[in-house]
C-alpha cells in the first residue's frame, strides 16, 4: 500500500494521470473545427470535426474526429473514424495505419506533419484548458 502511494504522489502532485488511467467523458477537452472555404492547407480528408485533447498511456494526446456526416438519420449509428494529430513521425504513421485515410493524400511524412503542425498546436493548447471544457469556434 505504501509503495502504491509512493508511486502515485508524484502523479497526483503534477496533476497527471497514471500509465492505466482510464478518462471519464468529464476530463475530455473538445473543440469543433471545420475547414475554411479558402483554406488551402487542410490536412483532413473531410470538412469538418471535433479536435479533442485525450488520455493516453498516461499522457495527454490530440485526436481529430470526422464529423457526423449529413446524410445520416439522427437515429443511424454512427462512429466515427479518428487520427492523432501529432508531429512525431512515428506516432502521425504508424499510430494512424487504421484511418489514415482521414487525412487528405500528402507526398510524403515531411508534407503532412507541416500540415498537421497547426493543429497539433492548436490541440496542446486545448489539453491546456481545465477538464470537460468545451471550447468554441476560434477561441483558442
Amino acid at each position: 500500500m505504501m509503495a502504491q502511494m509512493a508511486v502515485a504522489m508524484p502523479l497526483m502532485l503534477a496533476g497527471e494521470q497514471g500509465m492505466f488511467h482510464f478518462p471519464s467523458a468529464d476530463e475530455l477537452r473538445l473543440q469543433p473545427i471545420s475547414r475554411a472555404d479558402n483554406e488551402a492547407d487542410w490536412p483532413f480528408s473531410v470538412d469538418d470535426g471535433t479536435l479533442a485533447c485525450v488520455w493516453s498511456g498516461g499522457q495527454r494526446v490530440v485526436m481529430f474526429f470526422e464529423g457526423r456526416s449529413e446524410g445520416l438519420e439522427e437515429d443511424e449509428t454512427f462512429q466515427p473514424r479518428q487520427v492523432i494529430v501529432t508531429t512525431d513521425p512515428m506516432q502521425l504513421t504508424l499510430g494512424n495505419m487504421a484511418s489514415r485515410d482521414l487525412f487528405r493524400p500528402a507526398a510524403s511524412v515531411e508534407e503532412r506533419i507541416r500540415l498537421v503542425a497547426p493543429f497539433a498546436t492548436l490541440g496542446q493548447k486545448l489539453c491546456d484548458q481545465p477538464a470537460g471544457a468545451r471550447v468554441g469556434h476560434g477561441e483558442l
